[in-house]
């Protein structure tokens, strides 16, 4: 599979944009674990062109994370025009627009998931940021605004003709949110239709290799993108691949080296507060009987030192038997 001159190779696996999840730091880890392509967190345009410094940090990318995309959203043509020279400055490999976050603060604003209900909008946005940059531009949406507006079809057509170089579709609308069952049959209905020339990327309920093998040889699709599954365990990747899976031990290393990289990259406080959302969904705790009240230090816990001592305490007494 092709994104312009970049050539990701026979059926890729990708990691997902997923805001307060995929910093550098866990970029790294999962291209490490066999990604063969990761995007950053969600870039507010917006905020780009005002220059907040949380958001431009969010540009900060590294040559052994390639190859990378930087995704944006945003409502306004000429704001969204902005950001992504600004993101083009940084040089990443594509840049990719948001048209698929369903959460409120950003699709109740029109933007993401919002711009489902404004076709022409969306649009004239994905033609003038196409326009405005010389690096790939891609876009990640979702079927359509609620079921009975399941225009992914359609959609797929139009925006290819704007002029975009590869098409995610997550399987489900923006009603659904993050519920019930991704529809890989609709997705399926967007391979096959004969005038879509684009690579197209499916996203949804991706956390085994057995669906992985499913996405391309029943789906069909180009790509294959993984966001949940990931979250607290970088490592997926290698199974996701069908390459050899990663120990217990190197997997508690591997959740060591996060905690120890957040608290690095922001500080020791903050960087605790950001790696529970790892934590509290990691595999490596789960099934562990009469775990909770360890499980609450864990989560709960300000000090470094401490809560390395309990994920080392779990290691010993858990695993290490």
């Amino acid at each position: 599979m092709k994104i312009g001159e970049i050539d990701l190779g026979p059926q890729p696996v990708m990691l997902a944009p997923m805001e307060d999840v995929t910093d550098g730091s866990f970029r790294l880890l999962c291209k490490e674990s066999g990604a063969d392509m990761v995007y950053t967190e969600f870039v507010s345009a917006d905020a780009l062109i005002r220059n907040i410094a949380a958001t431009t940090r969010k540009l900060a990318i590294r040559d052994a994370e390639r190859p990378v995309a930087i995704q944006i959203y945003g409502r306004e043509a000429d704001v969204m025009v902005e950001a992504a020279r600004i993101v083009e400055e940084a040089r990443p490999d594509f840049i990719d627009i948001n048209f698929g976050c369903p959460v409120k603060k950003v699709a109740g604003k029109g933007a993401g998931a919002g711009m489902l209900r404004d076709v022409p909008k969306m649009l004239a946005i994905t033609k003038a940021v196409v326009d405005a940059v010389k690096i790939p531009v891609t876009v990640k949406t979702r079927l359509g605004w609620d079921h009975d507006s399941r225009i992914i079809v359609t959609l797929a057509e139009q925006l290819q003709d704007c002029g975009i170089r590869a098409l995610t579709v997550h399987g489900r609308t923006r009603a659904q949110m993050y519920n019930g069952s991704a529809d890989w049959e609709m997705i399926a209905r967007v391979k096959e239709n004969p005038r879509l020339r684009i690579p197209l990327i499916g996203n949804g309920d991706i956390g085994s290799r057995r669906q992985v093998e499913e996405a391309f040889g029943r789906y069909g699709v180009d790509g294959v993108m993984v966001g949940r599954a990931s979250i607290g365990a970088p490592w997926i990747f290698r199974e996701l691949k069908g390459l050899e899976p990663l120990s217990v031990h190197g997997r508690f290393d591997m959740l060591r080296r996060q905690i120890l990289e957040s608290v690095e990259r922001i500080d020791p406080i903050r960087g605790i507060l950001h790696i529970r959302r790892h934590l509290a969904v990691t595999p490596l705790f789960k099934g562990i009987p009469d775990f909770k009240q360890t499980r609450i230090k864990i989560l709960q816990t300000p000090d470094l030192d401490e809560l390395m001592g309990l994920i080392d305490m779990v290691w010993k007494t858990y695993y290490q038997q």
